[in-house]
């Protein structure tokens, strides 16, 4: 007889907080240095745009492997379109930095808000995750319910 998964572990306030605040800070500051920055609308929207799809694909992919690893069914198509399109914002934001005439502390920045939102993003999700689990009352024994 199989038993039920354990939970993970409630998360903590602190690491939720800095969860939250991570995530805020890399959006605010990406958006901030777009704002500032003397370049062309397009190419604001360009790295907008991008800063939108890493952020949906890493959430999408967080929820894909979690569900997975819970024996939640995730098609291996849904699952390598996740990790294709966190792939292909990552190398966008690359080739829209490297071909950019930004000097190259502008880049490393955008780098580095780009990736530190990324993360950011996953931790939340998780966290949103577990706390859900907490609170959900537990399934009745076999699964149904």
């Amino acid at each position: 007889m199989n038993s039920p998964a354990p939970l993970p572990a409630k998360p903590t306030a602190a690491f939720i907080g800095a969860s939250w605040a991570a995530l805020l800070l890399g959006v605010v500051s990406f958006l901030v240095g777009l704002w500032n920055a003397e370049m062309a609308p397009s190419e604001k929207g360009f790295y907008a745009a991008v800063l939108v799809l890493g952020l949906f694909a890493a959430i999408s992919l967080q929820k894909s492997v979690r569900d997975r690893a819970e024996g939640i069914p995730v098609t291996s198509l849904y699952l390598g379109l996740s990790w294709a399109v966190v792939g292909i914002s990552i190398v966008m934001l690359v080739v829209g930095l490297v071909n950019s005439t930004l000097v190259l502390s502008e880049k490393g920045f955008y780098g580095l808000a780009f990736a530190m939102t990324l993360f950011a993003a996953v931790a939340v999700q998780k966290n949103v995750r577990d706390m859900l689990q907490h609170q959900a009352p537990p399934p009745p024994p076999g699964g149904f319910q």
